[in-house]
């Protein structure tokens, strides 16, 4: 007897002391949580975009506009997508991810989102509160739960009997025991060990699956958690998780890795009785019979992250940030910045018309197109500006940026700068708004047809349902297309002792200085260079052709 009583000691101190470690590990998330508010996300490799983009790739809701992939990387767009995400669940950050890559032409989900967000705003708590929540529940890259939301997955497990009994073996023994004796305790062991290599040797083949339930049961135990907060979000909450509540007792079969001390015992014991074996038929069939009140249950989840990031991004930049305003005119803004810059010179925009972007390199032409385009973007998904105001036409973004040439398809630079541009098109001719993001068109070729072709692709721009800025060093566009587009430019200043400087202010008008040559001699080049540069740029401009006599 007295062995048992040790053995009984044994393993409750185990568990006291498991349990005082998963407290204080919570106690210093909730510290974690209070310390990072209002500062700019930290990168976690938990958030890969390869994860993300597989979770996007499986939703299948309707929208009205897509960011392709050429845009979002002209734009460096998952750069902007690491300093918004605030968030920390894996629904959160898929969730934030699906909202800048597809939106619709209404503002119905803004006004929503927005309730969202005064809430969480005038309740810091409570704010504080569920997104503890979400951190105990954490991130999982490659978790394929929108897959099986969406009905990709098939159904791993048919023994469920089987499970269920393998499971109960250890616990019907060591009943026995006091009947039968050592032989039902030998049995008891014989079973634990049996269960534990089976469950170990079958998990390894099953990962994927039992992640997918592991991340979905913790999901839904969390949805009924937060549904009890007096929200706005609380009665479609609970409604959504309504089927789902005779399945919580699962919950803790299927207890999400978080990296703590705990986590070991739960894995012994789930080993020992086959616990997530047993569970993932029942949650399954639970699951599969109620998939639109999951994947409503999913999307409420990730909008409320979703909104405690934005209000997190409102907060790094309070006072420098806007809600935007909706009008059929173009775009109007005050103090327009990008938001991956650490010191970002404030800029305006006022584009009614298509506009040409003319200045030297590195002055700030490239950097004001991916800010007003960011800028628009961010207006149209997460109803945020960073601006002093901004007002806009709903619409499409589209871009032809950072073009590169495809050694694998085998195309050259000039090629691919066509088959950017040609999707460009394509989407305008399809009739919708469009805002359009070009830099540097057609640079690919010689500079007679690049002139020729890129005057003509603007004309025809202009004269379709679309705004587009075009960032050129061609000085002959702006004279071509003197009628057709609006022209800013950014200047810079060149000098001997202080080398090439840029104030990076957009000026209205053409980029009126050449300092090509006059940033050479800054460097230092020969002089015979210099010379014979200045007086070949001034023969071409009096005569129009180039003098071979040099």
């Amino acid at each position: 007897m007295n062995e048992y009583l040790l053995v009984i000691l044994f393993i409750i101190g185990i568990t006291c002391f498991f349990l005082y470690l998963d407290f204080s590990n919570r106690q210093k998330l909730k510290k974690r949580i209070q310390k990072e508010w209002g500062q700019l996300p930290k990168i976690t490799a938990k958030d890969s975009e390869d994860s993300l983009l597989a979770a996007y790739s499986f939703n299948e809701d309707p929208y009205d506009c897509y960011i392709d992939d050429l845009t979002w990387s002209d734009l460096d767009m998952f750069e902007v997508f690491q300093r918004l995400n605030f968030t920390y669940s894996s629904i959160g950050s898929e969730s934030l991810y699906k909202s800048l890559r597809s939106y619709s032409l209404n503002s119905e989900k803004s006004k929503k989102m927005e309730e969202l967000i005064t809430y969480f705003e005038t309740h810091p708590k409570e704010r504080e509160a569920i997104s503890f929540q979400f951190a105990c529940l954490g991130k999982r890259d490659s978790n394929y739960s929108q897959a099986y939301l969406n009905g990709k997955t098939t159904v791993p497990f048919a023994n469920h009997g089987l499970f269920l009994f393998l499971g109960l073996l250890p616990i019907l023994s060591l009943l026995a025991a006091f009947l039968v004796g050592p032989i039902a305790i030998i049995l008891a062991i014989s079973s634990l060990c049996f269960n534990t290599i089976f469950y170990l040797s079958k998990k390894g083949k099953l990962e994927v699956e039992l992640g997918t339930m592991s991340y979905l049961v913790q999901a839904i135990s969390l949805s009924v958690k937060i549904s009890k907060t007096d929200s706005p979000f609380s009665t479609r909450l609970k409604k959504a998780s309504a089927p789902f509540k005779s399945i919580l007792k699962h919950a803790v079969t299927f207890r999400v890795k978080n990296g703590g001390e705990a986590e070991l015992m739960f894995e012994m014991l789930s080993a020992s009785f086959l616990l997530q074996f047993v569970s993932y038929g029942t949650v399954s069939k639970k699951i599969q019979a109620h998939t639109t009140e999951a994947k409503e249950m999913w999307q409420l989840l990730g909008d409320i992250e979703i909104a405690i990031a934005i209000l997190n991004l409102r907060k790094v930049y309070e006072g420098h940030w806007c809600l935007p305003t909706f009008s059929t005119d173009g775009v109007h803004g005050k103090d327009v910045i990008h938001p991956l810059l650490s010191e970002p010179v404030p800029n305006p925009i006022d584009w009614t018309r298509s506009t040409l972007i003319t200045g030297s390199n590195a002055s700030g032409k490239s950097t004001y197109v991916r800010a007003v385009a960011i800028n628009c973007l961010f207006a149209q998904t997460i109803n945020t500006c960073l601006a002093q105001s901004l007002t806009l036409k709903p619409g499409h973004v589209i871009s032809s940026m950072g073009v590169q040439d495809n050694v694998i398809e085998g195309d050259s630079y000039f090629i691919a700068e066509l088959k950017s541009l040609k999707r460009l098109i394509k989407l305008v001719e399809s009739g919708e708004f469009c805002y359009c993001f070009v830099d540097e068109i057609l640079k690919g070729t010689n500079t007679i047809e690049r002139i020729a072709a890129s005057s003509s692709v603007i004309a025809w721009l202009t004269k379709q349902n679309q705004l587009t800025f075009v960032a050129t060093h061609d000085v002959e566009l702006p004279q071509i297309l003197t009628n057709d587009c609006d022209n800013i430019h950014f200047e810079e200043t060149v000098s001997k002792e202080n080398g090439i400087s840029f104030d990076y202010e957009v000026k209205p008008g053409v980029a009126t200085s050449r300092n090509a040559i006059n940033l050479i001699d800054a460097m230092d080049f020969p002089k015979e260079i210099i010379n014979e540069s200045f007086e070949k740029a001034h023969y071409f401009e009096e005569n129009h052709s180039w003098n071979n006599n040099y």
